[in-house]
């Protein structure tokens, strides 16, 4: 039993530290924000 109470509290603590690792990239850095345009081969538009 030792061993399950062991797995589970390492496995809580790498789960928590990935969570707060993409926490912290959601909130802290936020992209730039750019327009986009391309054009798309064989695609005609009707006028």
């Amino acid at each position: 039993m030792p061993s399950v109470f062991r797995f589970l509290l390492i496995a809580a603590t790498l789960s928590a530290i990935a969570m707060t690792g993409l926490y912290i990239l959601a909130t802290r850095f936020e992209p730039e924000q750019q327009t986009v345009s391309k054009t798309v081969p064989g695609v005609k538009i009707r006028r």
